[in-house]
């Protein structure tokens, strides 16, 4: 895990409690797998089937714009992530959830890490990143 990570990891035990690295099936040093990252033409096509179970979209990032995003605020912020974390209680372990925010490519952006790793020490199995790799 890279030294921001370690940061940003801190910075979230402080915010929201215990922390533990362990529940995070890392990749790359990055706190998702390859398998938790959703294609926008895949989010897209799921949108547009109504005969298909529709997944809770969060904006976790500077503003809206997916169909019937919940638009969160940044995550980089402890005060949004707090209030995230307590509306996350309200849901089954198993819901099926994506998280996007596109102000800036992966690398850069300060939002995705914090809202990721939240929803793995929370114990959520569906969780999935928009794979927006540069913005949106």
């Amino acid at each position: 895990m890279n030294k921001r990570n370690i940061v940003i990891a801190a910075l979230l035990n402080m915010a929201i409690g215990t922390f533990s690295f362990k529940n995070f099936p890392q990749q790359n040093g990055e706190p998702w797998r390859k398998d938790q990252l959703i294609e926008p033409s895949v989010l897209a096509a799921t949108l547009n089937d109504t005969s298909t179970q529709q997944p809770l979209i969060y904006s976790i990032g500077y503003g809206g714009g997916i169909r019937n995003s919940i638009l969160e605020g940044p995550a980089k912020d402890s005060t949004n992530l707090l209030k995230w974390k307590n509306d996350l209680q309200k849901l089954p372990l198993e819901a099926d959830l994506v998280i996007y925010c596109g102000c800036c490519p992966f690398e850069h952006c300060p939002n995705i890490r914090p809202a990721f790793i939240l929803l793995n020490e929370m114990g959520f199995t569906h969780q999935k990143l928009l794979d927006l790799s540069r913005n949106l």
